[in-house]
């Protein structure tokens, strides 16, 4: 099972850039999706995460009202829009698939709830 994330790149502050999440071997229209990510020298934070279907997103405090996670189930696909990029945005971005549908209680902010990791892309936001 390999999860692929892409579309990193370069933004200005203020910016917005879309980053996909897709997997080889498994669907991921049938469980729930995280993004993560990770900025040098600092731990793996959570970013957002969705349901099966959609229904019910999450984010971490620092993106809230800036963020967007949705997903095209037929196409296999998880996205998340980022808007109003700040240069502490910079970092690599990893989705991850949870082993269920549904995230029940605080499983959306949790690593160890997420049993697939993509390899990450890098999103570098310049000042």
């Amino acid at each position: 099972v390999q999860l692929q994330a892409f579309g990193g790149g370069l933004a200005q502050a203020g910016g917005s850039l879309r980053v996909c999440c897709t997997a080889c071997g498994r669907t991921l229209s049938s469980y729930a999706v995280g993004w993560f990510r990770q900025a040098p020298g600092k731990e793996r934070e959570f970013v957002a995460a969705i349901n099966w279907n959609g229904v019910g997103t999450r984010y971490g405090d620092s993106v809230q009202g800036r963020f967007i996670i949705s997903r095209d189930n037929d196409k296999n696909t998880v996205y998340l829009q980022m808007n109003s990029l700040k240069p502490e945005d910079t970092a690599v971005y990893y989705c991850a698939s949870h082993r269920a549908p549904y995230y029940y209680g605080s499983q959306y902010d949790s690593k160890e709830s997420h049993h697939y990791w993509g390899q990450g892309t890098l999103v570098t936001v310049s000042s």
